[in-house]
């Protein structure tokens, strides 16, 4: 679903992404692991668009999308869900879910989003800037689902969110990933999690992919050397 070759992105003349390469299939998860300032983020918002590729391909369904706007990616199938979650702080939890329906054409938000995160459906009248930090990450989570993705990537999904509610989108993406012909990339810092709901684990250092493993594959103490590195 998406393919990722020699990516480079670049801040200025200073590269900070060396050649990643990776593959996210379809009903599948794949955790981008990685200490803070190793090129998460950075690899997150090139795939969206924010940053622009130095060289390299991004593809989905084998349709190049480097050289498209990150508008132009969303309508290609890729769903975002950024660090900070960034949901619209005034508009209510139904309105900020409506502003992702734009690329499916459609007027009304699927009753599956609500099935998924019932606490939205209790509080769709409520404004999102009101709602706690983990609420707010299932609302971005909705939000981007809205658009009906091929792709979705998330962030930094887990960061500043209590254990229960970890636990409850770590079920979430579970199904999502189960129920739906999307490929989901998560990046990711507690391996617990990752470890939990990904087929597969990559992890980077100062921009560059230094391990990957399918998840059966995955030597826990091997994968904590590289994180605490």
């Amino acid at each position: 679903m998406l393919q990722v070759s020699d990516l480079r992105v670049s801040y200025g003349q200073s590269e900070v992404i060396h050649g990643v390469s990776l593959t996210a299939e379809p009903k599948k998860i794949l955790a981008v692991m990685g200490r803070n300032g190793t090129g998460k983020t950075t690899l997150f918002r090139a795939l969206i668009g924010l940053l622009p590729a130095r060289t390299g391909s991004i593809k989905i369904d084998g349709e190049e999308l480097c050289d498209k706007e990150s508008f132009e990616r969303v309508a290609q199938g890729i769903g975002y869900v950024p660090q900070g979650r960034m949901i619209f702080s005034t508009l209510t939890v139904l309105e900020n879910i409506e502003t992702g329906l734009s690329r499916r054409g459609g007027m009304k938000v699927p009753k599956k989003i609500f099935d998924l995160f019932p606490v939205l459906w209790d509080m769709r009248k409520r404004r999102g800037g009101n709602l706690s930090g983990g609420q707010q990450q299932q609302l971005a989570i909705a939000r981007a689902l809205a658009s009906v993705p091929k792709v979705l990537l998330l962030d930094e999904p887990t960061e500043g969110i209590q254990p229960s509610i970890i636990k409850e989108i770590a079920r979430a993406l579970t199904q999502i990933k189960d129920e739906n012909e999307i490929a989901i990339v998560v990046s990711e810092q507690v391996m617990a999690f990752a470890l939990e709901v990904a087929n597969a684990v990559l992890v980077l250092d100062r921009g560059e992919v230094v391990y990957e493993a399918p998840r059966e594959d995955v030597v826990p103490a091997t994968l904590a050397r590289h994180l605490s590195i």
